[in-house]
């Protein structure tokens, strides 16, 4: 076969903008440039422009726009939810998963060192799964010794193996104990139907850039009802006195036309990725029989459909398989478990028992815009390299 002049399959770290998403941001970028903030007719046509994004973005995830904020990304919004959080209520303890973002781990664990909260990890097995039962029982504690309310903080999809967290079971369990529910569901928004009148959580995240919308914007959901909190950034009035400094309107703008897309197309954009996840699985297993697959990743029906982690044979090419992977015109993402523990490429890789640190490991993670013959060609190419080490 000829092969593709580059195979992109690194869509969970970003994704290719939208041609529509870049023609609905350009009039902010040139004609429309005024201030928001400003009262003059050209800032309140872009002040229009915000609303209207945010309303846009409500109204898909079923929640009022005064419960929507942007943001510079998933990050900024994972950290306001956390820390704000915590400032606002005196919150002294706070739960999470040894396989959550860094954006939430280090800000927790930044805030543990400081003295400010005392960190539970919740127990994870060989898969990824989610000890509910430890959970419950890490709030059920905190709540026997007179604490201030837990801080729970669990993401909805995994980024690196695919799991799915019931969104549901795990919120009502928060509820049931008095907890403050943050779920990161920065790779499940734009993939999945979010409906924030019937979830059971009190903070939300998503980041333009994982649905095929601009980098740089984001944006948090803060339920109304159950929670508020100060501002994270101060600085001036913007997004209702929650964030300081001037919005980054045509951002703003995109982010909401890209989740605008993905809603309007969803079905079929997961039909037809799940189709190049399926076809990926099976070539590898027809043809590397050696090959595992991490957490639930394999499992198409009940994991996040853009992911599949692979555990590739021991082979002296391990440490190199993403360069060589790179100079075959593929990009992917991944990392080298270390048995120590030391030095790891992927923390959650090492945070799984029982990984196999000699073997290599591979991400690919898939998009509307990828296609069957990139999927086998990357098959091939992945194939060969560990055949020419076979043959050394």
């Amino acid at each position: 076969m000829t092969p593709p002049a580059a195979v992109y399959l690194d869509n969970a770290a970003t994704t290719q903008l939208d041609p529509q998403v870049l023609e609905a941001m350009m009039p902010l970028m040139t004609a429309q440039f005024g201030n928001p903030s400003s009262i003059h007719s050209h800032g309140r046509a872009v002040r229009t422009a915000i609303e209207k994004a945010r309303k846009a973005v409500a109204s898909l995830l079923n929640t009022s726009p005064a419960e929507i904020f942007f943001t510079s990304g998933g990050t900024e919004a994972d950290n306001t939810a956390i820390q704000c959080s915590i400032e606002t209520y005196g919150l002294t303890h706070a739960i999470s998963s040894p396989l959550e973002h860094h954006a939430v781990l280090h800000m927790l664990q930044h805030l543990e060192k400081q003295g400010k909260i005392q960190l539970s990890l919740v127990d994870i097995d060989e898969k990824g799964h989610i000890n509910l039962a430890h959970l419950e029982e890490l709030l059920a504690q905190n709540k026997r010794v007179g604490a201030s309310r837990s801080l729970v903080s669990l993401m909805h999809g995994n980024n690196e193996i695919g799991n799915l967290l019931n969104l549901n079971r795990v919120g009502e369990l928060c509820r049931s104990y008095d907890a403050i529910f943050h779920s990161d569901t920065v790779q499940t928004m734009g993939h999945f139907r979010h409906d924030l009148q019937k979830l059971p959580v009190d903070f939300m995240v998503g980041a333009g850039h994982k649905f095929h919308g601009p980098k740089g914007v984001g944006f948090l959901y803060v339920n109304a009802s159950q929670v508020k909190i100060h501002p994270y950034i101060y600085g001036g009035s913007q997004e209702r006195n929650m964030r300081g400094g001037t919005e980054n309107v045509y951002g703003i703008v995109g982010l909401a036309k890209a989740l605008e897309i993905a809603y309007r197309d969803m079905e079929e954009h997961q039909q037809h990725i799940t189709t190049l996840k399926r076809r990926m699985i099976e070539r590898l297993v027809e043809k590397m029989p050696e090959v595992r697959f991490n957490g639930d990743s394999a499992d198409v029906d009940n994991s996040l459909y853009t992911v599949l982690n692979v555990s590739l044979p021991a082979s002296d090419i391990s440490d190199m398989l993403l360069f060589s992977l790179d100079i075959a015109k593929i990009s992917a993402s991944g990392g080298s478990a270390c048995s120590s523990g030391s030095d790891v490429g992927s923390h959650v890789l090492a945070a799984l028992p029982g990984l196999d640190a000699t073997r290599g490991y591979v991400r690919f993670s898939f998009g509307k815009y990828n296609t069957t013959e990139e999927i086998d060609y990357a098959v091939d190419t992945l194939v060969g390299l560990y055949q020419k080490e076979l043959v050394k």
